[in-house]
């Protein structure tokens, strides 16, 4: 998933020149991931950066520790 979106192919992340990625959850089953996905979309904007906070107050990009995607 983390490749579809740093390719371009997610329209979003493609038409607001989303590059980082600050949040990352794991999850056992596509399905779950998926929908979690989704429920975080309709959350409000001020629920997403607190939650990002929460976990990542630098705001660092993730993608450059998983190394078991190299």
């Amino acid at each position: 998933r983390l490749a579809q979106h740093q390719s371009g192919e997610v329209i979003h992340t493609r038409r607001y020149k989303i590059s980082n990625l600050v949040f990352l959850e794991f999850h056992d089953r596509i399905t779950d991931a998926i929908q979690r996905e989704k429920n975080l979309k309709f959350w409000r904007r001020v629920w997403k950066i607190d939650l990002i906070e929460t976990t990542n107050p630098t705001w660092q990009d993730l993608s450059k520790q998983l190394t078991w995607l190299d």
